[in-house]
């Protein structure tokens, strides 16, 4: 049976294996829209205790993506602001603009790299008839799947403020107290 545990407070240890998801790696290294956003210092603070605690933190290239897309798009979004002048995404993601964006997203990617060591999602190995069965009867993002079969193969504890990961059979550090109930 997966729990949901509070992160504050929560006793981080060598044996911990986590997977920080692509939203806590937001909070961690991407662009602040609210400094004063308490999830920013509460995960900020999380992940400093687990790297004291020699915590094994880890990173799938799903997370990847998904950071360096949001980041991208959030960046798009601070910098076009409305909606009248803006260009379409990829006409930004391939103009002079957004050259100072990627160093940045390459630069926090870097960081995370130096404390998450990469690991493998098994897409060979996943059963993707049920992956697809349970995608097409709706409520289920693809890549949480995926997510999810990881932790599970791995017993790793998922770190996320997404609450789709709500029953999921997964073991969750968060401070969603959406997840926590």
């Amino acid at each position: 049976m997966s729990k949901s545990v509070d992160i504050i407070g929560y006793p981080f240890s060598t044996a911990d294996k986590l997977l920080f998801d692509a939203n806590i790696w937001l909070y961690i290294y991407g662009p602040q829209g609210n400094p004063n956003d308490p999830k920013i210092s509460t995960y900020s603070r999380a992940f400093n205790n687990a790297i004291k605690a020699n915590s094994h933190l880890l990173v799938d290239v799903l997370i990847v993506s998904e950071f360096i897309n949001r980041f991208a798009r959030m960046e798009y979004y601070i910098y076009y602001p409305t909606k009248a002048p803006r260009p379409e995404f990829k006409q930004y993601r391939n103009s002079p603009a957004f050259i100072p964006v990627a160093k940045a997203i390459i630069d926090a990617l870097r960081k995370i790299l130096k404390y998450a060591s990469r690991i493998d999602n098994n897409f060979s190995g996943v059963d993707i008839d049920a992956l697809m069965n349970e995608y097409e009867n709706g409520g289920h993002d693809f890549n949480d799947q995926i997510l999810i079969r990881l932790c599970q193969s791995h017993n790793l504890k998922l770190v996320t403020h997404d609450s789709d990961f709500k029953g999921k059979n997964v073991d969750i550090l968060t401070s969603n107290p959406m997840i926590l109930i």
